[in-house]
């Protein structure tokens, strides 16, 4: 089912060179994400170029992808992170339609939500924190719920596991969350 077009976010002066051509500005969010005193942003882009998937013959949502624009002493931004696995496509919530709920971002963290299904609902939010000893992002928190509407019995199921106890150390540009 195809979804409707996704309208484009206003962005400041300073983030619009990190659009990349053939990209839109779905979300943007302002915070000191590397706890250095500076306002940093976290742009996602959504790509307008829907891919075929050869195997089974359909359309999917163009990729998505997560950018840290990290503010230097100088006072510009460069783009410090990246991540095409975390948000996911518009088509990938079911019949939900667009599983991406957010992202919000804090003084030293940031959390990407997204949600879909239907009959049997899902979500997973993943939380990344900036690790000074290691210079990144890296996963501190990964958030699963579950819950079948049509079962009143059934409560919401929430599993939540922290890194590194439960995965081991993972930097938000290598994180899949599919692995």
């Amino acid at each position: 089912m195809a979804q409707p077009p996704v309208e484009a976010v206003a962005l400041p002066a300073e983030v619009a060179p990190f659009v990349e051509a053939g990209s839109i500005p779905i979300a943007l969010e302002k915070a000191d994400l590397d706890r250095d005193g500076r306002a940093d942003w976290l742009l996602v882009l959504e790509y307008a170029r829907p891919r075929i998937d050869p195997a089974n013959r359909f359309e999917e949502e163009g990729p998505r992808a997560l950018l840290l624009l990290r503010r230097g002493a100088d006072g510009r931004l460069v783009m410090a992170a990246r991540n095409d696995r975390v948000v996911y496509c518009r088509g990938c919530g079911g019949m939900m339609g667009d599983p991406f709920q957010g992202v919000e971002a804090a003084a030293g963290r940031f959390t990407v939500t997204n949600a879909g299904g239907s009959r049997y609902r899902w979500s997973r939010a993943f939380t990344f924190a900036w690790s000074r000893s290691d210079a990144a992002w890296q996963l501190v928190r990964v958030e699963d719920g579950s819950l079948d509407i049509h079962d009143p019995r059934q409560r919401e199921k929430r599993s939540v596991r922290r890194p590194p106890k439960d995965y081991g150390k993972i930097d938000f540009k290598a994180y899949v969350p599919e692995q």
